[in-house]
């Protein structure tokens, strides 16, 4: 890997990997996906909070952990690539915890801005999430939309979202409204960021395109605990491990004024709670 992704990720909480995945796997990861949801729901299936009957969403609602039951998701979640950035960021192999994959047909709901770990709750350490384009991925059919350096934030207390354009219903407020900046993908491109980076994304305004996207979860080999939902954890060998379960809840960041601008500070107290991400 790279000394540059390191240094990026270390500096922006996140690095892009361009071309990590050939376009044939890319074809047969996303025919796959589509195949599986046009037979049937899933457990794990989520449309989102208050999805009207015209939501697309009811139609492509986001799949997750499918990697407990279908074969072609648990391959790519260990895949060696992915471990081989990881281990080159991290300093260790990871250890894997969620398969998603995001469909995001036109007209559909973004994300809010988030981070991970507010669900996760890996510690010590963090989490850490393998995003893969599925589909050439930009601000019309609503990519990922990054905070570069909020890595170095604390987690922050929730506050409710616009559900109008999120289909999840919790935000974190920003110091600067204009801090988000778009990250444009090609099919194959796989964006590794930090639990504590604050990202999320816009809705799907374009007419014709999907925005599928395939994540992996993973947290630090160091990590003792991660939240109940994410057991079993497993080795990047695929084998099974034994966790604590992290709790919610607990002390949160809220901005204050500091001599240089905002400054996160942990003086707030979570009461808001999710299973997960």
């Amino acid at each position: 890997m790279s000394v540059s992704y390191k240094q990026e990720f270390d500096t922006a909480g996140y690095t892009l990997v361009r071309g990590l995945f050939a376009t044939d796997e890319v074809e047969r990861l996303r025919d796959h996906y589509m195949e599986l949801r046009g037979r049937g729901s899933y457990p794990g299936d989520v449309v989102g909070v208050q999805a009207g009957s015209r939501d697309p969403l009811r139609r492509y609602p986001r799949m997750a952990q499918m990697h407990r039951w279908d074969e072609l998701s648990l391959q790519w979640l260990i895949d060696q690539r992915l471990d081989e950035v990881m281990t080159g960021l991290l300093g260790r192999s990871p250890y894997a915890v969620q398969t998603m994959i995001y469909f995001k047909p036109p007209g559909s709901r973004g994300q809010a801005l988030h981070q991970d770990n507010f669900y996760l709750k890996a510690e010590p350490g963090t989490c850490v999430a393998a995003w893969m384009a599925l589909d050439t991925v930009d601000v019309e059919n609503g990519c990922l939309e990054v905070v570069p350096g909020s890595h170095r934030w604390p987690i922050l207390c929730t506050e409710k979202a616009d559900t109008k354009v999120s289909f999840t219903d919790v935000t974190v407020p920003l110091p600067s409204q204009e801090a988000a900046v778009p990250v444009e993908m090609a099919p194959g491109d796989v964006l590794f960021f930090h639990g504590a980076l604050v990202h999320g994304s816009a809705p799907n305004v374009s007419s014709d395109r999907f925005r599928r996207a395939l994540i992996g979860h993973y947290i630090q080999g160091e990590a003792a605990q991660v939240a109940e939902y994410y057991h079993p954890a497993l080795r990047m060998d695929g084998s099974p491990l034994e966790l604590g379960i992290a709790e919610g809840g607990g002390a949160c960041g809220e901005w204050v004024p500091g001599e240089d601008g905002p400054v996160a500070v942990m003086t707030g107290q979570e009461k808001v709670t999710r299973k997960h991400e």
